[in-house]
């Protein structure tokens, strides 16, 4: 393992003071590699999720986590991960070129490179390119509306993942897609449902690329499509707990003004994709702030009061419950541009990876992350960029 030679966790004596641990894992293609990376420094540090939520790839990684026993999960996300990507190309394009463009602007060449293989010879065990284009299929036929056939993610799946084991009550487990027929935004949950491979499948069901899924007699398209992240769904959940939340996203919000046309894509990508996970957060601080005030005021309530009709109505959105949110946010390298997401090389899998798990091994060592939030909002975010920790 890439980390292997950097431990820096120190394994937790006792679960920290929470009723929920959850980790939520945000879409982004070949960057998922990072929430390895992450998931590898949490597992050393003792913190098991008791719920893991995820859209596209993020919901790839949530069932090789909840689809395994604690002992496994590592092996399972290093496996696939393994499986997905190629170093052979890169090996090649190191050698050929020349000492000069051996930098980031060679480096990025080799990665524009790797992610055109990966457009036209797809990703072992994930996708592969149909034998035609698509417009050379029947109007109508699932052929006709991608250009990728996902088949091997299915055989992968089954492989890597007890699919008993997510539905048998252990871990809670979540995943976000969209109904292509009524432009739902719809969680295939443990709570609700019994998950298979088709579900995390239509969670990554990115169009055009990708092929809907059907489940039920509906199809799917990639719940990226209107949220990259579940974190609303995990935080408006009833009943409310204690929660400690890690929120691991593969898009920054924040950049610099493009440059250039492909500066441009890349920019596009990162506020498309990134969901403002900030802004929901500020959202949510905001409600827990009201909710707790609400609390306070009806505590303070004379006894005949608190029998009233609007004191009871008021009840109902009174909480006292605390969360801690912890964000752990993909910092693009400079040599990568709009490709980033489907650049399937093993070199750039294992960058993400070891960033990944230093990133969460520093966000771990804040001496307030494991502590229940004790201010009036309760509610507490660490941001490792905002916060600056070494």
């Amino acid at each position: 393992m890439p980390a292997a030679a950097h431990r820096k966790t120190h394994r937790l004596q006792q679960r920290p003071p929470f009723e929920c641990i959850a980790l939520l894992l945000q879409g982004g293609g070949a960057l998922g590699a990072y929430q390895g990376g992450c998931y590898e420094a949490l597992a050393e540090a003792g913190i098991h999720p008791d719920w893991v939520a995820g859209i596209s790839i993020g919901a790839i990684n949530s069932a090789l986590i909840a689809g395994n026993p604690p002992e496994a999960r590592v092996e399972k996300l290093r496996q696939f991960w393994e499986q997905v990507t190629t170093d052979a190309f890169e090996s090649w394009g190191q050698d050929l070129l020349p000492p000069p463009l051996k930098g980031d602007w060679g480096r990025g060449l080799l990665s524009h490179m790797s992610a055109g293989l990966a457009m036209m010879g797809g990703a072992a065990g994930f996708f592969a390119p149909r034998s035609r284009w698509p417009w050379l299929h029947p109007t109508g036929s699932i052929e006709a509306t991608s250009f990728y056939d996902t088949a091997r993610l299915k055989s992968t799946l089954e492989s890597l993942v007890d699919f008993d084991r997510i539905n048998a009550e252990g871990v809670r487990f979540s995943v976000g897609a969209v109904n292509v027929r009524t432009g739902n935004f719809v969680y295939f949950d443990t709570a609700t449902h019994t998950i298979r491979p088709e579900h995390v499948m239509a969670s990554g069901a990115l169009p055009p690329g990708f092929p809907a899924v059907e489940i039920d007699g509906e199809r799917y398209w990639d719940g990226g499509l209107i949220s990259n992240t579940p974190l609303q769904w995990v935080m408006d959940s009833l009943p409310r707990q204690d929660t400690l939340a890690f929120q691991v996203d593969l898009w920054s919000a924040r950049g610099t003004f493009p440059g250039n046309l492909a500066e441009v894509e890349t920019r596009r990508k990162e506020i498309q994709y990134s969901s403002r996970t900030r802004a929901n957060t500020d959202q949510f601080k905001y409600a827990q702030r009201v909710r707790n005030t609400v609390a306070s005021l009806l505590a303070q309530l004379p006894e005949e009061l608190k029998a009233s009709p609007e004191a009871q109505l008021l009840s109902g959105i009174a909480d006292r419950k605390a969360y801690t949110i912890a964000h752990l946010i993909y910092r693009a390298s400079g040599h990568e541009g709009h490709s980033k997401d489907y650049e399937f090389s093993r070199s750039s899998m294992e960058t993400h990876w070891r960033a990944g798990y230093h990133d969460t091994v520093r966000t771990l060592r804040h001496p307030h992350l494991l502590e229940r939030p004790a201010n009036h909002e309760g509610v507490v975010v660490f941001d490792l960029e905002r916060d600056g920790r070494e």
